[in-house]
């Protein structure tokens, strides 16, 4: 959480967007107070603060590290953040998360009703390719001084690549999964001297796999790494959430690589469940290195933005939920983000009392949903919180010190189980049921909330995935998967725009390329059905 503070790079930023004919992008200027990219890494420095400029464009708008510089252009700054629109993209159109604001964008994209004209669809795309743009540039650069540099700089300038094309492989997994086809361009091209072609979806999935396993050598041992940035065991747990959908991607099973890659996790030795569920979604969770394999790591002081956990937390809280105490902000919530009743359901006991995981607010909240902009209606979640795990406010009211666990052990747990009973080989059920009642014996404070053999189904893991990760951005993902995000047999709140749900067609488990860049980019061919 305080390790990355986003360093203001401005200088090579303007040279990544120069559109020039001429390939000399690396000309030194005459004036020397003109950086370029010739001249940044002249001081040694500046290998470790670009390569924080690219972990921070997981969370922050713009080169400030808050507001006025932003990197994207909208009418609320906050909606251009890589967190807040994937999280949106992930959860508002599911059964996790339905949005009380009436922002037409939100309200289609958990109606299932979006088009290529959605805003929300437009700025994830926008965010996502200037994030590749940053790390292409990085990666270019760096490459080039690679040659002149000698002993323990060149050795972490060799790790910072690394690290910077791990980052390019998890956005291009995110543009994979949401967008299928993309627009394609790595180091190798220069900017503004060519078109980007678009990539199948097939062939988009193999670059990646590549990528991740061609840098596995040159990544920091598993926890070894500095925290926040990647290792090898992040390596491996993005690789098994690659494989665990290759046949979504591909049209390929890929389940025994899954476990190939989950076994990589679990034998390492340096990861386990945190023996408190709840302690992972609070503002000192950058303490629970044991479950959380790489976080986006977020700070109120040095991290501020309204589109990264900022965005969580406010936007879950209202109704008569005490924000300053409960939650750690002083604005009084922003009423916006709650959870379908369908999705409470997958709990027992919402109650929190059996399965600890079910942290809901119920106080003074109605069931059922009959109208989304009402956030009274329906169950509050109360899972992220600005408070620390003994009860202190973070150290900003406004700007959240929760980290986002992008990746941590117990979905790969769960992934290890589901490649199994996918059939993947080099796991067995056994090991399969025990690992789910791990998860389980921590979610109950006991044995009681175990599973046997017979109950461990598919239908079982997307119910128990749900209880586990939900509102850590894989809901769609994991019901695109499972074949239930479209269609209609599985319905809740306001699925298809109907109040008790509606089956939906299946060309929205992609999104559509946006229209304006589809103006820009005559390459594009448009998803079908839209």
């Amino acid at each position: 959480m305080k390790l990355f503070k986003v360093l203001t790079i401005w200088g090579l930023m303007i040279v990544m967007f120069v559109t020039s004919c001429t390939k000399k992008l690396d000309t030194k200027p005459i004036d020397p107070l003109v950086t370029t990219s010739a001249t940044l890494f002249d001081n040694p420095a500046a290998y470790k603060q670009f390569l924080a400029k690219l972990y921070g464009s997981l969370a922050l708008s713009g080169q400030k590290g808050q507001f006025g510089a932003p990197e994207i252009q909208a009418s609320d700054e906050g909606t251009t953040c890589f967190l807040r629109e994937y999280w949106a993209a992930e959860e508002v159109t599911t059964d996790e998360c339905l949005n009380a604001w009436g922002d037409g964008g939100l309200v289609e994209y958990h109606g299932g009703i979006w088009s290529d004209n959605n805003l929300y669809v437009q700025l994830m795309y926008e965010r996502l390719f200037i994030n590749i743009a940053y790390t292409n540039e990085y990666i270019r650069d760096v490459n080039a001084k690679l040659g002149g540099l000698t002993g323990s700089l060149k050795n972490d300038a060799t790790q910072y690549v690394a690290e910077a094309r791990f980052l390019r492989a998890y956005f291009y997994y995110c543009a994979m999964d949401m967008y299928g086809n993309c627009p394609f361009a790595t180091e190798a091209d220069l900017p503004g001297t060519f078109i980007p072609k678009q990539i199948a979806r097939a062939d988009l999935f193999k670059y990646i796999e590549s990528e991740l396993i061609a840098i596995q050598p040159t990544l920091a041992d598993a926890g070894a790494n500095e925290y926040a940035r990647a290792d090898k065991a992040a390596d491996w747990a993005l690789l098994s959430r690659l494989y665990l959908n290759a046949k979504v991607f591909t049209g390929t099973d890929r389940s025994t690589d899954c476990i190939t890659y989950c076994n990589k996790v679990i034998s390492s030795g340096k990861y386990a469940l945190h023996n408190n569920y709840r302690n992972l979604f609070l503002a000192d969770n950058n303490s629970y290195r044991d479950e959380i394999i790489m976080p986006i790591a977020e700070d109120g002081v040095n991290t501020q933005s309204y589109g990264d956990m900022t965005f969580v937390i406010h936007a879950a809280v209202g109704g008569s939920e005490d924000a300053a105490n409960e939650f750690g902000i002083a604005s009084g919530g922003w009423a916006g983000n709650r959870p379908t009743n369908t999705f409470v359901n997958k709990f027992a006991d919402p109650s929190g009392n059996t399965d600890k995981r079910a942290i809901f607010y119920t106080s003074g909240q109605t069931i059922p949903i009959t109208n989304p902009t009402v956030f009274t209606q329906g169950y509050l979640s109360a899972k992220f919180k600005n408070v620390t795990s003994t009860g202190a406010r973070g150290s900003n009211d406004t700007f959240v010190d929760t980290d986002f666990p992008l990746f941590r052990f117990a979905e790969i747990y769960l992934n290890y189980a589901e490649a199994v009973l996918r059939g993947g080989s080099g796991g067995d059920r056994g090991t399969a049921l025990s690992y789910i009642n791990k998860i389980r014996d921590r979610a109950y404070g006991n044995a009681s909330g175990e599973i046997t053999d017979g109950q461990l189904t598919l239908p079982f893991m997307i119910d128990e995935r749900g209880r586990e990760l939900y509102w850590e951005a894989f809901r769609r993902t994991d019901l695109i998967r499972f074949g239930l995000f479209t269609g209609g047999s599985y319905l809740w709140d306001f699925k298809g725009n109907v109040p008790n749900g509606a089956a939906t067609d299946e060309h929205l488990n992609v999104f559509p390329i946006p229209a304006s860049d589809r103006l820009l980019n005559s390459n594009l061919k448009q998803n079908p059905g839209y």
